[in-house]
């Protein structure tokens, strides 16, 4: 199992962010949410810092972060 733990900003009936779940949980990668529909600063630091539109941003650090369902950077996690 991975030692990565990354945090997923998502938002509610996002089917990226249902899928990104899934693949993290199939590589064993532990995760943290954070819903940007509830968490005014997390809405914020995802567009205003990140500069992200579209949910889900996995964000693994401060250099390795990204936007939507991308299962070809989760596999390069573990």
């Amino acid at each position: 199992m991975s030692e990565t733990t990354v945090t997923i900003y998502t938002k509610p009936s996002c089917v990226q962010c249902r899928a990104t779940k899934t693949k993290l949980d199939a590589k064993g990668i532990k995760w943290f949410e954070h819903d940007v529909t509830k968490i005014a600063a997390a809405l914020e630091y995802v567009t205003e810092e990140l500069g992200y539109a579209q949910a889900p941003v996995v964000v693994v650090d401060d250099q390795n972060h990204w936007s939507g369902f991308r299962p070809d950077l989760i596999d390069k996690l573990s």
